[in-house]
């Protein structure tokens, strides 16, 4: 199966997220052990991500983004990144001759 997703498309988006996140976790006033648990990873490894020492895996980025957009402050400050949310429901749809899936 090829790959359905552009890899650069991928590391522009995991590295736009990745600026925001110190200001997206302040915003909702949680740790970084907290968010770590949220998203099944160790509090050193998303320390990592956050300060840019490690790049955040696919699953990783979506996990955040689910995380993120959930919430009601977080995803108004995602809006102000022009394009993002629309640039990552672009990237999330994928279309078959056998099925369709869509995200809003």
């Amino acid at each position: 199966m090829e790959n359905i997703v552009n890899k650069s498309e991928k590391e522009e988006l995991i590295q736009t997220l990745t600026g925001a996140l110190p200001v997206l976790r302040a915003a909702i006033g949680i740790s970084q052990g907290e968010i770590a648990e949220y998203i099944g990873v160790s509090r050193q490894t998303y320390c990592a991500f956050e300060i840019g020492k490690r790049q955040m895996s696919w699953n990783t980025f979506l996990s955040l983004f689910l995380f993120f957009i959930s919430n009601a402050e977080t995803n108004n400050l995602l809006k102000t990144k022009k394009g993002f949310i629309t640039q990552v429901y672009k990237v999330l749809q994928y279309k078959s001759e056998q099925n369709s899936v869509q995200y809003p």
